[in-house]
């Protein structure tokens, strides 16, 4: 193989679409958008419009409702958390708070506080302290031999 005979793959590269450009080109004149009308033109913006009747999004029904105010919680396996004190990020002697999980890397923010879900199995004896935790979580590390409290913040909800 030479230099002169390198070529990309056969459909790698498309040629740009050059629209106006002369009768020739298949795409000159009025360079494929038809004839008159506001789509014909530039600076349209008609998506979902319908022509002034009522647009489908707006007749159908709304349903549900988002509280403004509700809390945000980082979501933490016990899998991912026996896997970090096996690794050594995490400190199983001590007791694992919510700022240990974000200085070891296991939880990028806390949001609203961390929430530990029973996902995996926790063979360590651990301490955590955490603002909410389901009830199978709870009973996981309580089997392991640690405990997790829950703190006063998952209660004032």
């Amino acid at each position: 193989m030479k230099l002169h005979e390198l070529r990309d793959n056969a459909g790698a590269t498309k040629r740009k679409k050059r629209v106006g450009r002369g009768p020739g080109s298949g795409m000159g004149k009025m360079g494929g958008r038809g004839i008159k009308g506001q789509k014909s033109r530039s600076g349209v913006a008609i998506n979902g419009y319908e022509g002034g009747q009522m647009p489908l999004y707006q007749r159908l029904p709304k349903r549900g409702f988002n509280k403004p105010n509700r809390k945000s919680f980082a979501v933490v396996n016990l899998g991912l958390i026996q896997k970090f004190v096996d690794a050594g990020k995490l400190d199983a002697k001590g007791t694992i708070d919510e700022d240990a999980l974000v200085a070891s890397g296991l939880v990028r923010r806390k949001l609203d506080g961390i929430r530990v879900l029973a996902k995996g199995d926790i063979t360590s004896k651990v301490t955590l302290n955490v603002t909410g935790a389901s009830k199978s979580a709870v009973e996981a590390v309580e089997k392991a031999g640690g405990s997790l409290t829950v703190t006063t913040a998952q209660a004032a909800e």
